[in-house]
């Protein structure tokens, strides 16, 4: 998986890894997983394409962050495949199943993730995966 704090680091690789898809050159697994990921928001395609690194999106201005939407997207894809926390595979598939739609059950899946970092960050203690996977639980027993 993607391991930096160099957000202008980070965003080159989301760039690079669209433009060689964009080009048809061969992708090493972790940048067509990126690509993947791009593909299916072509809401942000201009802002991976875009010089500026440094760009902030904020609440406040009423934006959300591309690149951690898209990031959340490549971790919840990350947990799946190594079902960690243990069971969220087969949460996954339930949700899948129940909404019909992979990608809105991701994006759904992905709002009880940023719930979680976001409680870490606040509390200033590791994620609780407990607490994940309740959530996670919760929207797959949900009725829509």
């Amino acid at each position: 998986m993607i391991f930096s704090s160099d957000r202008k680091a980070l965003r080159r690789m989301y760039r690079d890894a669209w433009s060689k898809h964009r080009d048809g050159v061969a992708l090493s697994p972790l940048e067509q997983q990126i690509a993947d990921v791009i593909a299916k928001h072509p809401e942000y395609h201009a802002a991976v394409e875009a010089a500026d690194d440094d760009r902030d999106y904020t609440p406040e201005q009423g934006e959300t962050n591309p690149f951690l939407h898209m990031g959340l997207h490549l971790g919840l894809g990350e947990q799946v495949a190594t079902d960690r926390p243990s069971g969220i595979r087969a949460l996954h598939a339930t949700i899948v199943a129940r909404i019909g739609d992979v990608h809105t059950a991701e994006h759904r899946m992905i709002e009880c993730l940023a719930e979680t970092l976001w409680e870490s960050q606040a509390n200033n203690r590791p994620p609780d995966e407990a607490a994940y996977r309740e959530r996670l639980e919760r929207l797959a027993s949900k009725q829509l």
